[in-house]
């Protein structure tokens, strides 16, 4: 069995400029923080990310955003940053702005090997500028693009030593579609058990999908 254990300097070397990541998290809740921090502290920039909010000026993936480090955010929402806000409209940072349904099947999309999928949402505002616009059965709809990163940061309650994951609560979100729609997927646990302790029934993202497991600190 391959060991994914590895430790937050591991961690470090899969940063690099201007490479693409997707963090799980809503409001910096089932965000890994040790693996944000870690990404700050590296000293990388001109970084995408693709997430459901900007967070807080503390928490979440808005470190990154206040420290000048992200080149371009794809989000539904800033969130309560207003860094992120201030960045935007004076040019220094790049936000989409993407419906939150929408956003998140365009990760399960990239996740599926699929090739997009047609939504009403955005017909008719500005979210349909510059994409194709489809009619079926005189209804309307927008050709939505897969997403896909180059590396996802995914916090979990429980892994076991294969990968297998269990959220906890609303920290599940967007964690479980970024495992499958980045090449290399790092998880950071809460907690560590030995395999077979998490019964099949309770696996929320497989092993199979998970590359890394960063150890907690017990570890």
């Amino acid at each position: 069995m391959k060991n994914k254990h590895i430790d937050i300097q591991q961690a470090a070397e899969y940063f690099r400029d201007g490479m693409t990541i997707m963090v799980g998290g809503f409001m910096g809740v089932g965000t890994p923080p040790r693996l944000v921090e870690a990404l700050l502290n590296s000293g990388v920039k001109d970084l995408t990310i693709i997430a459901n909010d900007t967070a807080f000026v503390d928490t979440g993936i808005g470190p990154l955003v206040v420290n000048g480090r992200v080149k371009k955010v794809i989000a539904s929402h800033i969130g309560t940053n207003p860094e992120t806000g201030r960045r935007m409209i004076a040019g220094e940072m790049e936000v989409e702005l993407v419906p939150q349904g929408t956003l998140i099947e365009q990760i399960r999309c990239g996740g599926a090997g699929l090739g997009g999928f047609l939504t009403p949402t955005g017909v008719g505002t500005v979210v349909e500028e510059g994409k194709q616009k489809i009619t079926i059965a005189d209804t309307e709809y927008l050709l939505e693009l897969p997403l896909r990163a180059d590396l996802a940061l995914i916090q979990a309650h429980i892994a076991d030593h294969q990968g297998n994951l269990v959220y906890q609560m609303t920290a599940r979100n967007f964690n479980p579609l970024i495992a499958l729609a980045a090449d290399v997927v790092i998880a950071e646990p809460d907690s560590l058990v030995a395999v077979g302790d998490i019964s099949p029934d309770q696996v929320m993202t497989p092993g199979a999908l998970i590359d890394h497991i960063v150890c907690p600190k017990e570890c």
